[in-house]
Order: structure tokens, then sequence, then C-alpha cells
């Protein structure tokens, strides 16, 4: 049987995924439990696990990678709504065997794959080579990346999609992949934060700049085992068809994160320290003037334009003072020596 009419069979009957234990019992069954330094917190609730997929939308028929599914809570209702094809990445060993019971139980319908293994080193790019290549303006792509990351990376990890993202490489060499993901509540606040939002910063640049962020709903810390000292953010990332800006993620990100390290301070004292101290008063004040911004709003108070603006006249101004752009601040002065005579 095929696996298309094999979920064709499966929704007209109305079956279920073969009877399982529960998401809880198979973390009592394995003596499993959450690592406090892999930040885990695991969601039994199965109409919260079922409402962030329902998140994503429509993935029948569609690919997904599923980021730390630990007990495979998350992971059973995305087997329910029957993708082609689920990739789960899971670091710790001791998931594998309430995995491998799903993957056994849904094997009629779904090619589920179990990848052991850290998602920072992981190549989303290899997850799925049949999958279609869209246009990157044409509809989104059949690929979508599902997952209630660790709180201790989250960021990180978000930050590698975006520049991911916006060299459409990793999930993004198939077209416009979506994310729904999890953060603390604070953390999602941040990535939707608009101009003058008290949450506003770099993180919420770099997403609005490439994306269109959405925070859908917050789950309450309590629903989690073992309950984190925060509530959960709910949040989907779309990439934009055309980004806000031809300037490079990494320049962008330079600037944002200059822009954004004196909050409360004007914004020309953080983009002032992107240039050495013997052009730096007038390098700043070309700077503001190419950007035609104000440099003494502070960072919060700047539109996403006026943040990219200034990226722009610096990505300018390095191109006509190439030695400089790797110039930071915080290094070290170079002490010199004998050797550089």
């Amino acid at each position: 049987m095929s696996s298309s009419t094999a979920i064709n069979s499966l929704v007209k009957t109305g079956a279920r995924l073969p009877p399982l234990p529960t998401i809880r019992d198979l973390v009592r069954l394995y003596k499993l439990r959450a690592i406090k330094q892999l930040s885990q917190n695991f969601l039994m609730d199965e109409q919260l696990t079922n409402k962030i997929v329902r998140a994503a939308g429509n993935i029948k028929d569609n690919y997904v990678l599923e980021v730390g599914p630990g007990p495979g809570g998350i992971t059973r209702s995305i087997i329910r709504k029957f993708p082609r094809q689920l990739v789960v990445v899971e670091k710790d060993r001791r998931f594998l065997p309430t995995l491998e019971l799903l993957a056994e139980a849904s094997k009629d319908f779904l090619q589920m794959d179990i990848v052991r293994g850290d998602i920072l080193e992981y190549r989303t790019e290899m997850a799925f080579p049949d999958c279609p290549k869209t246009e990157w303006t044409d509809k989104r792509a059949p690929v979508h990346i599902i997952g209630n990351l660790p709180f201790a990376i989250s960021t990180r990890l978000l930050i590698n999609w975006l520049r991911e993202m916006s060299l459409q490489s990793g999930a993004w060499a198939y077209g416009r992949s979506s994310l729904t993901l999890t953060f603390q509540k604070e953390v999602a606040e941040r990535i939707v934060a608009p101009m003058l939002s008290e949450y506003r910063c770099r993180l919420s640049v770099m997403n609005q700049v490439w994306s269109k962020p959405e925070l859908k709903f917050v789950i309450p810390g309590k629903a989690f085992v073992p309950k984190p000292d925060v509530d959960v953010g709910v949040v989907t990332i779309l990439p934009l068809k055309t980004p806000l800006t031809k300037v490079h993620f990494d320049v962008v990100e330079k600037v944002m994160r200059h822009i954004f390290s004196m909050r409360q301070k004007f914004c020309r004292r953080g983009v002032a320290n992107l240039y050495p101290p013997d052009v730096r008063d007038e390098l700043t004040q070309l700077t503001f003037r190419m950007a035609d911004v104000d440099p003494e709003a502070r960072s919060y108070q700047l539109s996403t334009e006026e943040c990219l603006r200034i990226a722009e006249a610096y990505d300018q101004l390095m191109q006509s003072n190439p030695e400089m752009r790797n110039y930071d601040y915080r290094a070290p002065k170079h002490v010199a020596n004998e050797e550089d005579y």
C-alpha cells in the first residue's frame, strides 16, 4: 500500500495511531527525567502539543523537521497530521526508544527518520533529498521546522537559521520554509517587538528584516515538566518574499549589535564603536548624515527601516575603507614588538 493510500484510508475511517502508552507513561516506563544542563522541559499536555502543530498550518503531505522531540509529545501530534516525511533530531540517546516506538507505529503511512545529533551541527539542507524546491517569490516551501527549543540554545539557533534564510541556504534551499518554535516568553516578545516596545532589541530587527514573525500564543510554565521559572511563547516565522535589505546578514547583525549595545543612550554612542578612535567622530557623523537618522534617538525608538539605513551607510563606508571592516573595539589593543618592524 502506498503512503498516500494508507493516509486516505486512515482519514476516511477516522483511524488513529495504534494504541500507545501516553507520553507521561513513556517517561515513567523508561525512567526519563529532564536534564537541567540540556535545558530540557517536557510538554505532556496533548491539547497543547496539538495546538503547537496547528500553529504551523497545514503540514499534510509536507516535510517536517522536528528539533529536540524528547519523549515525543509534539512528535505524536505531528504524525497525526500526516506529513509526507518527518525527521526528528534528538541529542539525548535516552529518548531513542520512545521515538522508535512512534516510528514503528506510523511506518505504514509515514517515513519517520530519527537522527541522533546536535541541531547546532545538523545540516538541514540534507534532511529531505526528495523534497521539490520552490521559487523564493512563489508560494511557501512544503518544509516546516517545528520544535520545543532548549532555552540555552534557542537564540543562537534562531540567529543561525536567520542567516541561512538570508542566504537561501540550509532549510531555505528548498524555498521559503517556515518555523514554529517555542521560546521563553520574554524572548518571544523580543522577536516580534515593534519600534518603541520595551522588548525592542537586536533580535527584533534581525527577525523583521528577513521574516514575518508572529507570537501565536503563550503556554504557562506549569504545563511543562519540570516546571520552568518562566512562561513560554509559541512563535511562527515565515520568510519574506523580498527582504528589507540587500546588505549581507553579517554586516546587518554587526551594526544592530552595536546600535542596541547601549539601549538607554543615544544610538550614536553604539554606532561610534564601529569605527577606530582616530576617525570615530568623523565617520559617526557621516554615517548618520548618509542614513538621515537622528543620532540622538535611542535604539528602541528607531524603526526597522532607520536601523537598516544605518547599516547600509556603514556598508558603503566600508567599501571605501575595507581595512576597517574587521575592526572590533572590544579586541585587546595591539602591542608592537620587534617582528612588526
